[in-house]
């Protein structure tokens, strides 16, 4: 039992780790979006439209990934606990 609580919680850390990190890039696309927003409303636009569609295929992305692995953990924690109930 003590190898698959560690693995649990090996596991809900990974996927907070992974999960953090797919939220800074989406967060660093979309600050890179609105950098080019700003510039292109008050001056030169760098290329508004790639940017643009480039936070939004990140954000789809990490949402995709974040609830797979979600999934997966969740998956992981319910079968720990039907084996806790045997």
């Amino acid at each position: 039992m003590a190898a698959d609580s560690f693995k649990l919680q090996f596991l809900q850390s990974l996927s907070a780790l992974i999960i953090s990190a797919f939220g800074l890039v989406a967060a660093l696309a979309w600050n890179e979006t609105i950098k080019a927003v700003i510039a292109a409303v008050f001056g030169t636009a760098d290329d508004l439209v790639g940017l643009f569609i480039y936070a939004l295929l990140v954000t789809v992305i990490a949402v995709a990934a974040t609830m797979i692995i979600t999934r997966a953990t969740n998956k992981a924690k319910a079968e720990l606990e039907a084996k806790e109930k045997e």
